[in-house]
């Protein structure tokens, strides 16, 4: 147990260290996990203990281009409450992970590009102090990888994924995530790359598809894109059928979603 000193008014330091329970999830389950803090020289009322959900989001403004972390849920976990000089307390928490979490992991691996955390912040003495970044690792649900593994199959080649900044139809995140792909197979003479987004709910997602088409002999390249639904329910093979189906309409012409 690691425990981080927070520097709160006077000098006074607090003692924190958040333990999550399964660092490892899906969107739509509970992370579980617990706060442990110890109290400093003297007695203070704390005003409440809260986690955030952070992200890293490519954010683009004008010609320029950079990373910021956004919150996309914050939850108090306790109200105001006495710590007593040098005392050691607890406060355990379960927060369900929101359905359009991006996925961080794939097959127990970190997925390249992405960066997903929890803080924990503690309000004291009417000022706010952050804890350190712990990992926050999302699995994709099982719709989810059918997706992932139709692509594969199709000779689609990971490139890496990242979050921009803005909200699609149908979402309530302040960004999207794109996992980016290398063409391949028979895809290699339609497209360049492909990019794909969730928008994944509680009972079905939308799969978002945005591809760099290839240009003729006199022709430019330009963007072609699909969007399709998925249930939950849909057995693996739907799910490449739809994907492919998807594939193909972006291949024979140029759309737009």
């Amino acid at each position: 147990m690691v425990f981080r000193k927070l520097m709160a008014a006077f000098g006074a330091g607090v003692e924190v260290d958040t333990v999550l329970q399964n660092s490892s999830v899906r969107p739509g389950e509970v992370l579980r996990g617990q706060v442990n803090f110890r109290g400093g020289g003297s007695d203070y009322k704390v005003e409440g203990i809260f986690i955030d959900f952070t992200a890293v989001v490519e954010v683009e403004s004008g010609d320029n281009e950079y990373r910021s972390t956004y919150s996309f849920l914050r939850q108090q976990i306790t109200g105001p409450f006495h710590l007593s000089a040098g005392a050691p307390q607890a406060a355990p928490f379960e927060i369900p992970v929101p359905w359009e979490t991006p996925i961080s992991a794939v097959g127990g691996h970190p997925l390249r590009g992405m960066q997903l955390g929890v803080s924990t912040e503690l309000a004291l003495a009417g000022a706010m102090d952050k804890g350190d970044l712990d990992p926050l690792f999302v699995n994709p649900l099982p719709a989810q990888d059918h997706v992932l593994a139709a692509l594969d199959g199709a000779g689609f080649r990971f490139k890496k994924a990242d979050l921009e900044r803005g909200t699609l139809r149908g979402s309530r995140m302040p960004f999207f995530q794109e996992i980016e792909y290398y063409a391949g197979h028979e895809y290699a003479r339609h497209f360049n790359e492909l990019e794909l987004t969730f928008i994944a709910g509680p009972q079905a997602m939308d799969v978002i598809l945005e591809a760099d088409k290839r240009g003729g002999f006199l022709t430019s390249s330009h963007d072609t894109y699909n969007r399709f639904t998925v249930r939950y329910d849909d057995h693996p093979g739907q799910v490449e059928q739809s994907l492919r189906a998807g594939l193909h309409a972006m291949a024979q012409r140029r759309g737009w979603f």
